[in-house]
């Protein structure tokens, strides 16, 4: 048997590597390749299958075809029982390639344990994967990682089929309905994972999938969820959510007043968090009527719970932008900036003045890292020979966010199935898409808090990808095994 696949993967490899000569990949293909890894101490055998899919259009042409990974454990005696994950990173525009590479899969990018970039470049064993419990398969979008739009470029493509929100949903689902058929995956228990902008995006793949594919799911993780309700809207609410953020950034650079700095984080951001619900936002809801004695009393609490100056919050009537605070949290503490995806790391400016720092810090030291592992996990580990260019971030932009309704889309699915439930997961020093904004997402999902039970939220000292700061990659993956584990069925039926 094992020659069998040994000769086979030899094959298909040699197949593809003839194919990719014109710099293209094959619309369908796959490679088979077998590992080891050992999580939490016991030894997994599994097999990774990294390929192309296509998507359909409503004639059965290919309009694209999307490059995935797909790992299973070996010697499952029941596949059908065994979990699927399905896992999404977001963007939109962003590669498969930071969760895959970082945090739940098999092999983890060579960093130092806060994160930090080791040369030489590479991967080694991730032993808090969760493979151990389920099944992962990582989908890279159209013009992300190796996929592609058919034809790649040009007039002939329709970016109305791809590059929107709904857009976005609508395909992938078929996508994976193809997916789940070709991997006699429809009796298994199914979760969804997105980061990022891949949150909207699985939470309105979540009654996509129900209603439009017939396909249930038993839950989804939103992993540092964007919420677009928020994000892209000015408003009391909009405004006032970050500052128990600047409380948790600002207390990791010691930037406090002595009496938060003396105590734990976990202390100080209830504290924080009931100042913004309670006082902050109906503060700011008044707008340019507030009393100038209320305005100066708020002015100065928010300094005290973010670290920045008075007068300058007041400049800017309450309202600082995140910006603001990157560029000037430690403006007297060394001029440093500090990054918006992990507020833990910090760059130098041309100038200390100014509203937004030069560069995300973060960011710039997550692709010095990331994209010479992932180019040289999937050539040389798995076995995936092409010229073409792996899409850290790729030309998915303008993108249609109207008519986004994610949440309401989320709530639905819930609704019409009892089985589905939600895991948020958060990093304190995310400054893009803050901790606060996430449990405030979580909260107005279901404003009749008839569904609160089926909701959790895990907090993690870290930023965006707190998976990064080896921690908390223990603590969030053991998160995940629970959440799976805590919401197989086991038997029990479908209904209220």
């Amino acid at each position: 048997m094992k020659n069998y696949l040994l000769l086979t993967t030899l094959l298909l490899s040699l197949h593809f590597q003839i194919y990719s000569q014109n710099r293209k990949l094959p619309v369908d293909t796959v490679i088979t390749t077998q590992h080891n890894v050992t999580i939490n101490g016991n030894s997994i055998d599994y097999t990774a299958k990294t390929g192309t899919q296509p998507v359909w259009d409503e004639h059965g042409e290919p309009i694209a075809s999307l490059h995935y990974t797909y790992y299973t454990r070996n010697n499952v005696k029941d596949r059908a029982s065994r979990p699927l994950l399905i896992s999404f990173n977001g963007g939109p525009g962003s590669g498969s390639v930071w969760m895959h590479l970082a945090y739940t899969g098999p092999r983890i990018l060579k960093i130092d344990d806060e994160g930090y970039p080791v040369q030489p470049y590479g991967v080694s064993e991730n032993p808090y994967s969760v493979l151990d419990v389920t099944d992962v398969v990582y989908v890279n979008p159209a013009n992300t990682g190796y996929s592609r739009t058919i034809p790649e470029s040009g007039e002939k493509v329709d970016r109305k089929k791809f590059f929107g929100i709904n857009a976005d949903i609508e395909y992938l689902a078929e996508w994976l309905n193809t997916f789940v058929t070709r991997n006699n995956r429809w009796r298994s228990p199914k979760y969804l994972i997105g980061e990022s902008y891949g949150g909207p995006r699985v939470m309105g793949l979540s009654l996509e999938l129900q209603n439009q594919q017939w396909m249930y799911l038993n839950g989804v993780i939103l992993v540092s969820p964007a919420d677009y309700k928020i994000i892209r809207n000015e408003g009391p609410v909009a405004e006032a959510i970050n500052l128990p953020y600047y409380t948790a950034a600002a207390w990791h650079h010691k930037a406090l007043p002595s009496q938060l700095q003396s105590k734990d984080l976990l202390d100080i951001l209830p504290e924080s968090e009931a100042y913004t619900i309670n006082t902050l936002i109906p503060a700011l809801a008044k707008g340019g009527f507030i009393p100038d004695n209320e305005k100066t009393a708020v002015a100065e609490k928010m300094a005290y719970y973010s670290g920045l100056n008075t007068k300058d919050i007041m400049d800017q009537n309450l309202s600082v932008p995140t910006s603001f605070f990157w560029k000037h949290l430690l403006k007297e503490k060394g001029g440093y900036t500090v990054g918006r995806l992990d507020s833990r790391y910090m760059g130098l400016d041309k100038q200390l003045m100014g509203m937004r720092p030069d560069y995300n810090s973060e960011l710039t030291s997550w692709l010095h890292s990331f994209t010479p592992a992932i180019n040289y996990y999937l050539q040389e580990e798995l076995k995936f020979k092409t010229d073409i260019k792996y899409n850290m971030f790729g030309p998915v932009h303008p993108w249609d966010n109207s008519d986004e309704n994610t949440r309401e889309n989320l709530r639905q699915a819930m609704a019409q199935n009892p089985y589905l439930n939600v895991m948020v997961q958060s990093g304190y020093y995310d400054g893009a898409t803050t901790y606060f904004n996430a449990k405030y997402l979580m909260w107005q999902v279901d404003p009749s808090g008839r569904m609160k039970d089926r909701f959790s939220f895990k907090g993690y000292r870290s930023g965006h990808m707190m998976y990064l700061r080896k921690e908390d990659l223990q603590k969030a993956n053991n998160d995940i095994r629970d959440f799976i584990n805590n919401t197989l069925t086991n038997g029990k039926s479908a209904k209220y």
